[in-house]
């Protein structure tokens, strides 16, 4: 589980690079490994620290980074994201026993769609320039504010990083059960 643990403080140090240095940027808006180190946190690491360290990990970093822009340290929008990130969380867990590209990629997709839908409905809920109608709501998830890159670039970005960290995250897994195997078999034949 080394290399679990390895990947999850990789991800948070990206997150803390990039949301610190990439700030701003049009291009990589939402663009992060939060969605795949819920649902591939809770896959894969032990069962007593399956929910609670990739969700901690993630929190941490929201601190630090709320930190660095000036925000206030808690927002009632956390609710909400941190509600879906349970969710993808929960997802990964019921899919341990089936850890594999077939189940966790398809699985990303659909922790994505949750984390973005839940969290731009949030900001429908809570920010005053959305009007409180359906079409506020579809603004929310699609358009967004004027000024601010239109929201659907976070959900490309979303899905195209949540795939490419879960994809990460399963082939560096493979890689390190595939590189203990041959000194599990020697342990064996030295057995025997």
């Amino acid at each position: 589980m080394f290399a679990a643990f390895f990947l999850i403080i990789a991800c948070v140090l990206y997150r803390l690079a990039t949301g610190t240095v990439a700030a701003g940027a049009d291009w990589l808006p939402n663009f992060a490994p939060i969605g795949a180190l819920a649902l591939c946190g809770a896959a894969f690491l032990p069962r007593r620290w399956a929910i609670a360290l990739p969700l901690a990990a993630i929190f941490i970093s929201d601190l630090v980074l709320n930190v660095w822009f000036g925000l206030a340290l808690l927002d009632g929008g956390m609710l909400f994201r941190y509600a879906a990130l349970g969710m993808v969380a929960w997802l990964g867990w019921s899919l341990r026993d089936r850890r594999s590209f077939a189940t966790l990629l398809p699985a990303s997709v659909a922790g994505s769609l949750l984390f973005y839908v839940l969290s731009n409905t949030s900001a429908w809920l809570m920010l005053p320039a959305y009007s409180k109608t359906l079409a506020g709501w579809v603004q929310a998830n699609w358009l967004g504010l004027p000024g601010f890159p239109p929201a659907y670039l976070f959900l490309r970005n979303t899905l195209v990083s949540d795939l490419l960290f879960t994809s990460v995250f399963l082939l560096c897994m493979a890689w390190s059960a595939r590189a203990q195997r041959p000194e599990a078999d020697a342990r064996l034949y030295q057995s025997a």
